[in-house]
């Protein structure tokens, strides 16, 4: 574990992811559920709210190097930067992240997740889902809009003098050029899908969803959940494998 205390390594992904959910999620409610104060906000606001979400949770989780996301993680994992095991331990780590940052979120907005008619609007709170399905299009914009974070990660990495100096060398993962990247990959790649750009991020409160007793919350669309996993874990490992060609890292 390259000295890191697995237990802290895990509450330290556990606690960030966390926060990232909670923040994240709630920019959604706050924007689509009926009376709530920031209603009808836009897409802007999403972006912007999900881009300081990322910060947030970025800085909650120094310890652990800020992976917050497997795509992330699979990306570190190619390059060396990381271990198996710590992947193990990050990636189960923010799922339950996840839906404990979900879970929060709705006791925060239950009122309004109980007077929303729209099942459709509970749902977009937890879970990403596509504008026109196409499960083959929306596989593919995962993908790209993944590739588009991680390679920006790894691209940071490789300045050498961003370097905030957190255990475990990825310092580089500092919070601000992170968030930036998630505000713009939402504005300009998140229309067809929502941009999940993070399994974890859908998967965990997907699982929320279908659990809470939300009242009229209807199908928690499993039957897509597979896209917000599969295209971002291969736009991070596409990530991966590209850097050391593209950016010059040593093996």
């Amino acid at each position: 574990m390259n000295e890191l205390n697995p237990v802290l390594y895990f509450l330290s992904e556990f606690v960030g992811t966390s926060l990232l959910l909670l923040l994240g999620c709630g920019v959604v409610a706050n924007v689509v559920l009926a009376k709530t104060k920031g209603f009808a906000g836009g897409i802007i606001a999403i972006a912007w709210g999900w881009g300081l979400a990322v910060f947030v949770g970025v800085l909650a989780s120094a310890y652990s190097g800020s992976i917050l996301n497997p795509a992330v993680g699979v990306g570190l994992l190619v390059t060396g930067t990381i271990t198996p095991v710590m992947f193990l331990i990050a990636t189960i780590a923010e799922v339950l992240g996840g839906i404990f940052g979900a879970v929060l979120c709705w006791i925060v907005y239950k009122k309004h997740f109980d007077a929303e008619e729209d099942a459709g609007n509970k749902l977009g709170v937890f879970a990403t889902g596509p504008a026109i399905r196409s499960y083959g299009l929306n596989f593919i914009t995962e993908v790209i809009a993944t590739f588009v974070l991680v390679f920006s990660i790894l691209a940071f990495a490789d300045f050498g003098d961003i370097n905030v100096g957190v255990p475990g060398d990825l310092g580089p993962l500092s919070a601000l050029p992170v968030a930036l990247v998630v505000v713009a990959i939402g504005l300009s790649l998140g229309g067809p899908t929502g941009y999940a750009i993070n399994p974890a991020r859908d998967l965990g409160p997907r699982i929320a969803h279908a659990i809470l007793p939300i009242p009229g919350k209807g199908s928690s669309d499993w039957a897509y959940s597979w896209v917000p996993i599969a295209g971002p874990l291969a736009g991070g490992a596409l990530a991966g494998f590209a850097s050391p060609v593209l950016l010059g890292f040593a093996s």
